[in-house]
């Protein structure tokens, strides 16, 4: 996606719980203000984890911010392709 649809789009796309500090977790994607980046949360999922299991893991996030998280990495996809190889 073209850098002025992404800028336009992520203005439309709004993700109030995802937060960008440099002094927190190297400035990484985190879930508001706290060392859980989004990366980690959609990692978790990614392994067969469900929500409740990462609640339990991470009793200090809500509901909410799981799905913020997924929603955000969905959002950043959107603008990647990945060149995948064919199996052998």
């Amino acid at each position: 996606m073209a850098l002025a649809r992404r800028e336009a789009y992520s203005k439309r796309m709004q993700f109030p719980r995802i937060t960008r500090d440099p002094g927190v977790m190297g400035g990484k994607a985190c879930l508001r203000g706290m060392r859980v980046t989004a990366a980690m949360i959609v990692g978790q999922i990614a392994a067969g984890r469900s929500v409740d299991d990462v609640l339990g893991d991470f009793p200090y996030l809500e509901r909410e911010d799981v799905f913020e998280a997924l929603r955000y990495a969905a959002w950043l996809a959107e603008g990647q392709e990945i060149g995948l190889v064919a199996g052998e």
